[in-house]
């Protein structure tokens, strides 16, 4: 006997018939700026140690595009580079509530898809708000449950997004795409145990989640059949990789489609860091700005939500010494230092010398954190910042919400402004940023995107 509609199913019969004059402008206007903020984020990541080791360990050739290189690859490929890239300075956008990188993982498996298949700009916006919708959906099930049963939610619930907004740039049939979300339940995967030294996993999760995603459409497309339960099936999904006690809720996934959309709520990154620390670095550059001097610090006393301290706080040892860059960025104590110290917190705050200068260590080694029992994370991310001074007087900060989200979103001219910064950091001179940006600017509205090849990179150009 079949049963009634799975989730999946539910999902899928929307997607499929999803077009883009439905899309609303607020999703609209996420998709704009998503394209600029992973296009930049591309550009900027090209010449790096862990982006060089995944192109050397990738064999396949083909015609898609890498953004940055100039040698073509096959689709999974230019999936895989490009999501590595755009989420491995962890600059990158997160969906504000529960934190997933939604557009590193969709926008490389949709913009693939639709380079290979020549599918147009209103194909790759469709595949990119559907694929985002599911990871935000997702996101919201089982709050928490992934991230405690030790895997990287967006590493897992990406291989399903990307299935999803990969099957609707190809038009996949309601059916097809049904499959494909159950097949990319099988190709999930990602640990986080990359917490323990700051190692480069992390940083390949959305490109493999993307990449998987993408074949999993593929296989849907030709007939390979998975299982419609993939979500709520008694081995399914948050079977899987939640933990038991947090209970799975899928009127998050079916409810309000096409009305009430979620992922307009995806927030854009003023700092290259781990979204949760936004609102602390926000409060130590304003105590920075009102004459807190580094000098004058006793102690530091940060107010955070119990569910970010695994992550974040501890151990504590490594937070306050991060062993690499990579590690400073998922660092309390060595945020709250740099705020403090340097006002900023950008690609040039997160190097090698950074994680050794003695001023930025001696500060992080007087920042200690309190879990404070009313914290609204993960519903609501704030920063609670508490400086003693060495005379005993106290100076504090607070930052109700996250700062580049829905309260306060970054405006088209700041996300161009960080596109422009994090292209020339990547080494490209301005006349070919003006391409790249030109290009953003008008692909949802172009026939195919033939104008990528273009754009493929050349030998890099020196840093002045």
């Amino acid at each position: 006997m079949v049963a009634e509609r799975a989730v999946a199913e539910v999902f899928a019969e929307w997607a499929s018939g999803l077009e883009a004059e439905a899309i609303p402008a607020a999703a609209r206007v996420v998709a704009a700026h998503a394209l600029l903020d992973v296009a930049g984020l591309c550009i900027a990541a090209r010449e790096t140690d862990y982006i060089r080791a995944a192109l050397a360990a990738w064999d396949g050739e083909g015609a898609c595009t890498a953004l940055g290189h100039g040698r073509g690859l096959d689709p999974a490929g230019a999936a895989l580079i490009n999501g590595t890239a755009a989420h491995g300075e962890d600059f990158d956008d997160s969906f504000e509530g529960t934190p997933v990188h939604a557009s590193a993982v969709i926008l490389p498996a949709v913009l693939a898809a639709a380079e290979r298949y020549g599918r147009s700009g209103a194909d790759a916006l469709r595949g990119y708000v559907v694929g985002s919708e599911l990871m935000c959906r997702l996101a919201l099930v089982a709050p928490t449950a992934i991230h405690r049963a030790g895997f990287h939610p967006t590493a897992v619930i990406g291989a399903l997004g990307a299935a999803a907004g990969v099957g609707a740039a190809l038009r996949l049939t309601s059916p097809q795409l049904t499959s494909a979300l159950g097949i990319a339940g099988s190709m999930a995967s990602g640990i986080i145990e990359y917490l323990a030294e700051g190692t480069w996993t992390k940083r390949l999760h959305p490109g493999w989640a993307a990449q998987a995603g993408l074949r999993a459409a593929l296989l849907g497309r030709a007939g390979f059949l998975g299982p419609r339960t993939v979500l709520e099936g008694e081995h399914g999904f948050f079977h899987a990789f939640g933990v038991p006690e947090i209970a799975p809720d899928f009127r998050f996934v079916t409810d309000g489609l096409g009305a009430d959309w979620q992922m307009p709520k995806i927030a854009f990154k003023p700092y290259a860091c781990g979204t949760m620390l936004h609102p602390f670095i926000d409060c130590a550059i304003r105590l920075a700005r009102e004459g807190v001097a580094a000098a004058e610090v006793a102690e530091v006393i940060c107010r955070v939500g119990e569910g970010t301290v695994h992550r974040l706080w501890e151990p504590l040892a490594e937070k306050r010494k991060p062993t690499t860059p990579y590690s400073a960025k998922f660092s309390g104590p060595f945020a709250i230092a740099l705020g403090l110290i340097e006002g900023a917190a950008g690609l040039e705050q997160f190097t090698a010398a950074k994680v050794r200068d003695p001023g930025l260590l001696a500060l992080a080694a007087k920042v200690r954190y309190e879990i404070d029992p009313d914290n609204e994370y993960p519903r609501n991310y704030t920063g609670d910042v508490r400086v003693v001074l060495q005379d005993g007087s106290l100076r504090a900060a607070r930052q109700p919400h996250l700062r580049g989200g829905v309260r306060e979103p970054l405006g088209r001219a700041e996300i161009t402004a960080k596109f422009q910064a994090n292209a020339a950091y990547g080494g490209w001179p301005e006349s070919r940023i003006r391409d790249l940006e030109a290009w953003c600017e008008r692909l949802f509205e172009q026939d195919d995107l033939g104008e990528l090849t273009a754009l493929r990179g050349r030998r890099p150009v020196p840093r002045l």
